[in-house]
């Protein structure tokens, strides 16, 4: 049963099954969109990366998502919250990936605002989070667009290099 966690005007953000690897595939080992972790994945990786969402779903009941078309139901992305490390605690962070021909689309914007909503209406969390690399202007964009403030930067070693990272931050009081 593929589960529809969440709706927006024009997406459905749903947990991923096996079934999705070839469009998670097509995502993740292309060149443009992967620029951001130095290089697209291979096979292993992009099953890693999806086994690795399996296990959060399970262990946590939330993820990064597939995102997909409700006209089409093409899935065109990920997006979603993840737990992940920061001054040496684990914080939720809102993450997107987005396949090249959606990209300036509107579509990472709008699953994000959908997922902080999630965040904190249903997760209860009090604090959001995004952890973006330096040089990926446009997801630093959907993060402020998000209602995030730049808090921090630092410095993560991540497939074999060190990559400056720009932490966003919202707080549930913080938002209108």
């Amino acid at each position: 049963m593929k589960r529809i966690i969440l709706e927006s005007d024009r997406l459905w953000l749903r947990e991923m099954t096996i079934s999705d690897m070839d469009s998670l595939s097509e995502i993740l080992q292309d060149e443009k969109v992967m620029y951001a972790y130095n290089g697209a994945f291979n096979d292993e990786e992009t099953m890693a990366w999806l086994q690795k969402q399996l296990k959060r779903y399970d262990e946590y009941g939330f993820g990064l998502w597939g995102v997909f078309l409700k006209d089409s139901e093409e899935m065109i992305g990920q997006c979603g919250i993840t737990m992940q490390e920061y001054k040496g605690t684990q914080v939720p962070e809102i993450g997107y990936l987005l396949a090249h021909k959606y990209w300036h689309k509107g579509y990472a914007s709008e699953s994000a605002a959908a997922c902080k909503e999630y965040g904190f209406n249903i997760l209860h969390f009090d604090t959001l989070y995004s952890i973006i690399r330096d040089t990926n202007i446009a997801s630093q964009k959907v993060a402020i667009n998000n209602g995030m403030t730049e808090i921090d930067t630092f410095v993560k070693h991540y497939r074999g290099i060190d990559m400056p990272h720009k932490v966003f931050c919202v707080r549930k009081e913080d938002k209108n």
